[in-house]
């Protein structure tokens, strides 16, 4: 895998997955953005990483002169980290609840703005989700936008009845509403609610459902049981599974997630929502073993909570049969090389820091 990009992405995805989006975005598509002004909640996050490095490649390579402005709740803190940026972006600083809107017109938003952080108090997610929408959707309706798209959860769907393993858009199923741990899940169905609502105004609003993923900049301390998985092989410490392993998931590459998504809000239906994410199931104890195998095969792998005697195993599984058969979607991108491509991507991001500070 060739990881000497430097000069050609300014927040360090390797070379081969910049190629890969490359060829899996049609020239034309990126053309309707020539001369565009965007505006992106989210940037700075893990998904937001992804569509703004590929925007910005397309953006220098076919001189679409694009103007693209980020939300940041802190831009200062993001550029010393990622210093290639400026001059490249425009930051605007606020919390996506509250910031103050650009003094220009925009055509296209990217909402990607969440909180999904565990720590976080339940109604601060649930208005993080909403709110943020709100505001969100207050500047798309005084403005000149005419694309907008969300970028919404497979948590929407809730738990999955006994016997469904790959989840439709049809599935009209929900989260329970008495549970504070729905907080994430109830937030993005108002948000979706919200977004449809401004489609009738005449604005394109593309909705994907993003499932488990995969790739670099994915964190590695979060609550992300992939990402958990590959820290403790990176370091050398045992895989520890929280639960009984036997929850099954699925991981999509996010060199295929961005392609994925530019393609929903190019060529998606408005107000129709579709699943992102790859449906090749594994349980999360045999992902354990994937990760142990293609990273660090010394480790051994322990799992906390025995199994329940009769108690059905949960799925979180999209099927993706309306992105595959309307917009040609596929999975390019097996798991095991998947999880490869991360674990080298944050060994050499790790080294690059340790000479930085050297």
């Amino acid at each position: 895998m060739r990881t000497d990009n430097s000069s050609v992405c300014p927040l360090n995805i390797p070379l081969d997955d910049i190629l890969h989006f490359r060829a899996h975005t049609p020239i034309h598509d990126w053309e309707t953005l020539a001369g565009c002004r965007l505006f992106i909640t989210g940037g700075t996050g893990f998904v937001g990483k992804w569509i703004l490095s590929s925007l910005l490649d397309a953006d220098k390579r076919l001189s679409l002169d694009c103007q693209i402005s980020v939300l940041s709740r802190n831009p200062e803190r993001f550029l010393s980290e990622w210093p290639g940026l400026r001059g490249r972006v425009e930051f605007v600083p606020g919390d996506v609840r509250t910031f103050d809107f650009p003094d220009h017109d925009l055509d296209v938003v990217i909402h990607a703005a969440t909180d999904v952080a565990v720590s976080a108090p339940p109604a601060e997610v649930f208005s993080t989700c909403v709110a943020g929408t709100s505001r969100v959707l207050e500047l798309v309706r005084t403005n000149s936008v005419r694309k907008l798209m969300l970028i919404s959860s497979g948590a929407v769907y809730g738990p999955l009845p006994d016997g469904m393993t790959h989840v439709p858009e049809t599935y009209m199923g929900g989260p329970d509403p008495l549970r504070a741990s729905s907080a994430y899940a109830e937030g993005k169905r108002v948000s979706e609610w919200l977004a449809c609502r401004t489609a009738e105004t005449g604005v394109h609003v593309s909705i994907a459902r993003v499932f488990a993923l995969v790739g670099p900049h994915l964190p590695l301390d979060a609550h992300f049981a992939i990402g958990n998985f590959i820290s403790n092989a990176l370091r050398g410490e045992d895989i520890k599974i929280e639960g009984d392993g036997r929850s099954y998931r699925s991981y999509l590459y996010a060199a295929d997630m961005v392609a994925w998504l530019w393609a929903i809000l190019f060529r998606g239906r408005s107000s129709v929502a579709y699943n992102l994410g790859a449906e090749q199931v594994i349980s999360i104890a045999d992902l354990a073993q994937v990760v142990r195998d293609s990273i660090n095969p010394r480790v051994d792998i322990s799992i906390k909570r025995p199994t329940i005697r009769g108690a059905a195993p949960s799925y979180y599984v999209p099927s993706t049969e309306k992105a595959r058969n309307e917009l040609h979607l596929s999975e390019s991108v097996s798991l095991p090389e998947a999880i490869s491509r991360t674990a080298a991507w944050h060994r050499g991001r790790t080294a690059s820091l340790h000479s930085a500070e050297c």
